[in-house]
């Protein structure tokens, strides 16, 4: 095939993208991609580092109130129309993807009016405004929460796959990269972890935490995010700093490369975070950030958590007291790990990559 992809704004939209084309690229499934995005975009980044051909249009959301902004806000995006147009002419596609954020809806609905096949992926179960708007071009909707369905109203469109990003580490075994922040191997460990730049109250609450931690027959691995780490390491009394089994980090490069040897996971609820936790039948607490729109991380945990996989602490709940508590819960019972593990597993799409790809094929037929 060759095949279009467009997505940006956040690693939400972007990895999943990245996720799918490295299992084309596995599976011989694909001649030539092209990744159109924006400049400014993350995507600009992280697909241009992949080394995979990158154009861009200039874009911008519209305001969620009615201003006069908007109007220019809907002439910029006629225009990356036209230029989507022209682009996706010059590579002359079988199939157009996009997986969100607002570069996609031009790039997509460009792709629809050209009479190229089209589809759209939705991560979370509340649908974001590009794929809503979206969803009544697109001649397939495809979703990694089944939750999400009463989203669009062309039920006939939709196709459930999973987040590509699960298949993506599916596969990785367990290892000993606990032993590069010098915990050991072979013991139970919870990671708290509040996304690459860290959650503040997250860290707030584990720091208040950590005596308690420090004291526990399980190992900690506290991730703060670049740039909180300064910050949290002064805060941290130094007794808790040098015990064996608490580890402060700022990050973790190649994180997925480490879950197969965590046996909790305490952070946010993103829709990558839960693909990857589903797939390798992690048990988790999350915290949902109450700052994202429509609150749709409250939601994802929500559907996770109703399975028994998971433990939800709204922010507004989270103490020192609140966390330790869950955490020492479900650390203190191995039985009840290995049944919020088959939970998750049960949950898990390990092959949505290779899913969502036979929607691609089966439209490019």
């Amino acid at each position: 095939m060759r095949i279009v992809v467009s997505g940006g704004g956040t690693g939400g939209h972007i990895y999943p993208a990245m996720a799918l084309i490295k299992r084309l690229k596995e599976r011989n499934l694909v001649d030539e991609v092209l990744y159109v995005g924006t400049e400014k975009g993350l995507e600009s980044k992280i697909v241009n580092n992949a080394g995979i051909p990158f154009k861009t249009i200039e874009i911008r959301g519209f305001k969620r109130k009615l201003t006069f902004e908007n109007v220019k806000v809907m002439q910029l995006f006629l225009s990356s129309v036209r230029k989507s147009k022209k682009i996706i002419k010059e590579f002359d596609p079988d199939v157009v993807i996009g997986t969100g954020g607002y570069v996609s809806s031009a790039v997509v609905y460009a792709a629809h009016r050209l009479h190229i096949p089209t589809v759209i992926h939705e991560q979370n179960t509340i649908a974001g405004i590009t794929n809503k708007f979206l969803g009544h071009f697109v001649d397939k909707i495809a979703i990694a929460f089944k939750e999400a369905q009463d989203q669009f109203s062309e039920k006939r469109k939709i196709v459930f796959t999973g987040n590509p990003r699960a298949q993506e580490v599916a596969k990785i075994e367990k290892n000993t990269r606990l032993e590069d922040y010098e915990l050991k191997a072979d013991k139970p460990t919870v990671m708290i972890f509040g996304g690459s730049r860290g959650a503040a109250p997250i860290n707030k609450t584990t720091i208040e935490s950590l005596e308690r931690f420090s004291k526990s027959d399980y190992q900690l691995l506290f991730v703060t995010g670049r740039v909180h780490y300064d910050d949290v390491i002064k805060k941290i009394d130094s007794k808790s700093l040098n015990m064996d089994n608490v580890s402060v980090q700022p990050y973790i490069d190649n994180m997925p490369e480490i879950l197969p040897d965590i046996s909790l996971i305490v952070g946010r609820s993103g829709a990558t975070s839960i693909a990857e936790i589903t797939a390798l039948g992690i048990p988790a607490i999350f915290v949902p950030s109450p700052y994202v729109t429509h609150d749709h991380q409250t939601k994802n945990a929500l559907s996770v958590a109703k399975n028994g996989a998971a433990v939800m602490i709204p922010e507004s709940d989270l103490t020192s007291e609140s966390l330790y508590s869950e955490v020492n819960k479900i650390m203190s019972s191995e039985d009840l790990r290995d049944k919020m593990s088959t939970a998750s597993k049960e949950i898990g799409v390990p092959d949505a990559s290779d899913k969502l790809i036979k929607v691609l094929t089966d439209l490019v037929k």
